[in-house]
């Protein structure tokens, strides 16, 4: 099942569905009964600038999946660049994203989905990160109510590089951030970290699979997610430490706050081990906010819902204090507070 195959065709019967076990939870096959026409051209200009432009010491555009985009860093470079990925109307769209950074290179990679209507849009990214280089890419995906986005990135590290992501979602009629990371070992750094902040009708799909495939490499995840009224946020993470992989330090933690009766959170935290010599832990949490922290904050003379919102902001505020770059972190604080406030 290939959501690109689906959109290439105008075969829905390809879309992933429900009998797919990594797509159970997001299920395109029976949401999608018929396959949209094309997407129109689209002018980048009409959507204004983007969340990280002003970051950014450029910016490549991805329009309803016109005009792949190839970004390449040279050794011992060190660049940050905005990738927008816009989407527009009511047509099926694809496009494709290839990354590469050279040995000893820096690249921070400033990443946004933007949508409007009811569009089928599928993104791929391939991410080479060459030995001793070091990547950052943040993604702030605010696709359309209406909309339906796949993005499926496939990141390949190589000894002693370093990878470190935080994906920022804020749901879509269905949307899904997928990344599949391949972990060499030889002492590469992996940290693969995301925040959902789901409201109305909203969905959100974050999937992860890491490979440990050698000695000697570490994975730090950590997931947090606030859904409300009728939304569903997902996760799936997985973390395959392949045999012979020993001294691999891999954690992984997903932890929710449900605010409304009629909200959703599903959530399948993975480890498969198959060497001996490893450290790796997982952990899943799904509740309420604390009713005695939001008690003495009312007693404070702070209003309940001002008070509701300072707990959530801290609660997912750990997730953005990770954020290396300095000003990707300010915007993500700016967005988490908006939607809370």
């Amino acid at each position: 099942m290939s959501v690109a195959a689906a959109i290439r065709t105008g075969d829905v019967a390809e879309l992933p569905g429900k009998r797919d076990e990594d797509w159970r939870w997001t299920d395109l096959r029976g949401l999608i009964r018929q396959a949209p026409p094309p997407s129109q051209p689209i002018a980048p200009q009409d959507f204004g600038t983007g969340p990280f432009d002003a970051m950014a010491e450029e910016v490549r555009v991805l329009a309803n999946g016109a005009g792949d985009v190839r970004i390449e860093v040279g050794p011992a470079s060190d660049r940050t660049v905005a990738l927008r990925v816009l989407a527009r109307g009511e047509g099926g769209h694809t496009g494709r994203v290839a990354v590469m950074v050279a040995p000893g290179a820096r690249l921070t990679l400033l990443e946004s989905y933007e949508g409007e209507g009811g569009y089928l849009g599928h993104t791929t990214l391939t991410i080479g990160v060459s030995e001793g280089a070091s990547v950052e890419r943040i993604v702030l995906a605010a696709d359309s109510a209406e909309g339906v986005s796949v993005s499926q990135a496939q990141v390949q590290l190589e000894a002693g590089s370093t990878y470190a992501q935080t994906v920022l979602a804020t749901g879509a009629r269905r949307q899904r951030l997928e990344t599949q990371v391949n972990h060499p070992g030889g002492h590469a750094a992996l940290r693969m970290d995301g925040v959902y902040l789901l409201a109305d009708k909203r969905h959100a799909d974050l999937t992860t699979v890491v490979t440990h495939a050698a000695v000697d490499g570490t994975t730090d995840q950590l997931i947090k997610g606030v859904v409300r009224d009728q939304a569903r946020g997902v996760f799936q993470g997985k973390i395959v430490v392949a045999e012979g992989a020993d001294r691999t330090d891999a954690r992984m933690g997903h932890h929710a706050l449900i605010l409304s009766d009629r909200a959703e959170v599903d959530a399948k935290p993975e480890l498969e081990i198959y060497a001996d010599d490893v450290s790796c832990a997982h952990g899943n949490t799904i509740g309420a906010l604390d009713e005695d922290a939001l008690f003495y904050a009312r007693q404070r003379g702070i209003p309940e819902a001002e008070a509701r919102a300072m707990l959530t902001e801290a609660f997912v505020g750990e997730v953005v204090d990770r954020i290396g770059h300095e000003g990707a972190r300010e915007a993500a604080r700016a967005w988490v507070a908006e939607r809370l406030r």
